[in-house]
């Protein structure tokens, strides 16, 4: 009997951490990584943090719901599965964001060869990229990752963990190939999920699932 008790308060107290985790998530506008949601629970492990987490993308999957739990931007985030992001679109009354060809062209430029400069983008790609480059960082796609020790002192421009978000990525380490990304850019424009009101639960599933 004592080890039946044992084991009942265990697969209890692996619920609730799953439910607390899951409320977490829900809350956050952001992907959490386990360090942050460790934070949140100081008297559990990362270990156990990680594998309730992998449990929740597992039932998650199971129930075939409106939303999943994907791995993105070096966190775990809980996102809406595409086919119903039109209607969270017309709830929040807005409008995916449309880059241009040339737009991803750039963005893939800086993808695979960040840390990059300016000179070297535009070397690259045979153009001015200036207006480009403001609009992505706009849209927090792109960052500022510091200045190169050279004349003038060029400014290095690099990925943020939005672009990650977006695009569907764990980390640097899983970007597809250049070519399946510039495929985001065959027509004139090309639409991607980035809302100006974008809020966890509102954020589609990329189309190149």
């Amino acid at each position: 009997m004592k080890r039946v008790e044992t084991v009942t308060n265990h697969n209890i107290m692996s619920k609730s951490l799953k439910l607390i985790i899951e409320a977490l998530l829900f809350a956050s506008d952001r992907p959490l990584n386990v360090r942050e949601i460790n934070a949140c629970l100081p008297d559990e492990t990362g270990s156990k943090i990680t594998q309730a987490l992998y449990e929740l993308q597992t039932e998650y999957d199971g129930l075939k719901r409106s939303f999943v739990l994907r791995e993105v931007a070096q966190g775990f985030q809980l996102r809406t599965r595409s086919e119903y992001a039109p209607y969270v679109l017309r709830m929040l009354k807005t409008s995916p964001t449309r880059l241009s060809r040339a737009a991803l062209e750039t963005l893939a430029i800086i993808a695979y060869k960040q840390p990059i400069l300016r000179q070297e983008i535009e070397r690259l790609r045979g153009v001015d990229v200036g207006g480009i480059l403001r609009t992505l960082l706009e849209k927090d796609l792109v960052r500022i990752m510091g200045r190169k020790n050279l004349p003038g002192r060029p400014l290095i421009y690099g990925t943020t963990k939005k672009f990650l978000a977006v695009f569907d990525l764990k980390d640097l380490g899983s970007l597809p190939k250049l070519k399946e990304i510039k495929e985001f850019g065959s027509d004139e424009e090309e639409t991607i999920p980035i809302s100006e009101e974008e809020t966890q639960m509102g954020t589609s599933e990329p189309k190149n699932d």
